[in-house]
C-alpha cells in the first residue's frame, strides 16, 4: 500500500499515561546521562570516585531510584508504541511492515547522527535495530509476547548473576569495578580541551566500547525483552483499558516496589561486589521501571493527580526532540567547543542542573505544543516516515 494513504492517528486516541511515562523517563534518563556529560562515567568506579559525602549520597539515590531503570522503561514504551501502531494499521486494513521498516530506518539514521556527531550515549540506534527484530514477533499474541519478554529478561540475567556469584566464591576473590585511569585521563583531555577531531575520536571510542560486538548480546538481552514486554502489554490492553485491570496494576506496583527496591539496594545492604551491582542493574532496574509505570497508570485514574502530571505528559509528546536537545545542551556545557566544564562539576551540582534543565523543558514543551502539533524532530521524523507533511489535526 502506498504511504500516501497512511495517516498518523487522531490526537483523541493518545493514551495520556503513556505520554506521562515518556515525559517522566526523560528526567530519569537525563539524571544518569548528566553524569556521562560531565565525567568519564564508563571508565571509573562510581562507588569510589566521588569524595564528598553529598556527592556519595546523591549517587546512592540515583543508583537505587534511577540508574538502569529508565532505559528499560523507555524500551517498554517503544515496544508498546510499535505494537499499538501496528494494531491501528491492521484495524484500518493497511499494511504495516513496509512503513515500520522505513520509520525504523529513519530512526537509525537519527541515532547514528546523534551518536557520532553529538554524544556517544545514544539509545536510538539500539531501539531502531532491535525494533526491526521486534517487527518479526508482532504477529504473536499479547500473552506470548509478554511471556517471552519476561523469560528473555529474567532467565539469562538470573543465570549469569548466579554464575558470577559462584565463580567469585570458588576463586575466593571479590570481583570489583575497576577504574581505568588512562581512559579517564584521555576522556578528560579530549572533552575538556581537545579539538573537534579529538572529541570525535573519543566519542567514537566510547560509543564502540558500549555498542561494539563484544557487548552486543548484553545490549540485546537488556533492551529487546523490555520491548517485548511493552508490546505484549499493548496487545493485552492493560493500559488502554486500565480501569478493567486496576487490581492487576495494584499487585504489579506493590510487587515491583518491594522486590525492585530491595534488589536495587543490594550493593548498599550487602556489598559493593560486582555480583550485587549486576543483580541491582539487570534484575532490580527493570522491576523499578515496572514500578514507575504501574504507579503512573494508577495515578492517571485520579483526576487531581492526572491534572498535576499533565505538563509532564506534554513533555512526553515531544520526548524525541527533548532527548536530543538534552544531549546538545549537555555537550555545549561540558565539551571544549562550549564552556569546557568537563571533569570540573560535582555530582550534586550536575544533578541539580539536570533537574533544572528538565523542568525548563517541561515548561517550553507546554508552550510549544499550544502552538504546534508536534515537536520539531517529531515532525521531521513523521515527514520522513509518511513521505509527506502532516497537518495539525492529526497526531501520533
Amino acid at each position: 500500500m502506498s504511504l500516501k494513504f497512511i495517516q498518523p492517528i487522531g490526537s483523541n486516541e493518545r493514551i495520556h499515561s503513556i505520554d506521562i511515562m515518556r515525559g517522566f523517563s526523560l528526567l530519569g534518563i537525563f539524571l544518569v546521562n548528566m553524569i556521562f556529560f560531565h565525567s568519564p562515567y564508563i571508565h571509573y568506579n562510581p562507588y569510589e570516585w566521588w569524595d564528598e559525602p553529598l556527592d556519595s549520597s546523591v549517587y546512592m539515590l540515583i543508583d537505587v531510584f534511577v540508574q538502569s531503570s529508565f532505559y528499560p522503561l523507555f524500551a517498554m514504551l517503544f515496544g508498546f508504541g510499535l505494537a499499538l501502531q501496528q494494531q491501528r494499521f491492521l484495524d484500518r486494513g493497511e499494511a504495516f511492515s513496509f512503513f515500520a521498516v522505513r520509520r525504523l530506518f529513519v530512526l537509525l539514521v537519527f541515532g547514528l547522527v546523534h551518536a557520532l556527531v553529538i554524544w556517544s550515549g545514544d539509545i536510538l540506534t539500539n531501539y531502531a535495530v532491535f525494533g526491526l527484530v521486534l517487527l518479526v514477533t508482532l504477529r504473536w499474541s499479547g500473552a506470548t509476547l509478554l511471556s517471552l519478554g519476561l523469560s528473555l529478561w529474567f532467565i539469562p540475567q538470573f543465570l549469569l548473576s548466579g554464575l558470577i556469584f559462584i565463580a567469585s566464591i570458588a576463586s575466593d576473590s571479590v570481583s570489583t569495578i575497576w577504574t581505568n585511569i588512562t581512559a579517564v585521563q584521555d576522556s578528560i583531555q579530549a572533552f575538556s580541551s581537545g579539538s573537534v577531531a579529538d572529541i570525535f575520536n573519543q566519542r567514537f571510542s566510547d560509543w564502540w566500547l558500549v555498542n561494539g560486538p563484544s557487548n552486543l548480546v548484553f545490549l540485546f538481552l537488556s533492551i529487546f525483552p523490555m520491548m517485548l514486554i511493552g508490546a505484549g502489554i499493548a496487545k493485552l490492553g492493560w493500559v488502554q483499558y486500565h480501569t478493567d485491570h486496576k487490581k492487576k496494576w495494584e499487585v504489579i506496583f506493590i510487587g515491583a516496589l518491594v522486590v525492585g527496591l530491595l534488589l536495587k539496594s543490594l550493593p548498599y545492604i550487602i556489598s559493593l561486589e560486582y555480583t550485587y551491582v549486576m543483580i541491582q542493574d539487570s534484575l532490580g532496574g527493570p522491576l523499578v521501571a515496572i514500578m514507575y509505570a504501574s504507579l503512573i497508570v494508577l495515578l492517571t485514574r485520579v483526576k487531581r493527580a492526572e491534572k498535576i502530571l499533565r505538563p509532564i505528559g506534554q513533555a512526553g509528546k515531544m520526548a524525541f526532540s527533548l532527548y536530543i536537545f538534552q544531549s546538545i545542551i549537555g555537550t555545549l556545557i561540558f565539551y571544549s567547543y562550549g564552556l569546557g566544564l568537563y571533569g570540573q562539576m560535582s555530582l550534586a551540582t550536575g544533578s541539580l542542573l539536570a533537574v533544572g534543565i528538565y523542568f525548563i523543558q517541561v515548561i517550553i514543551a507546554g508552550i510549544y505544543l499550544n502552538r504546534f502539533q508536534y515537536g520539531p524532530l517529531e515532525k521531521l521524523w513523521r515527514w520522513l516516515s509518511y513521505g509527506k507533511k502532516t497537518g495539525r489535526e492529526v497526531s501520533e
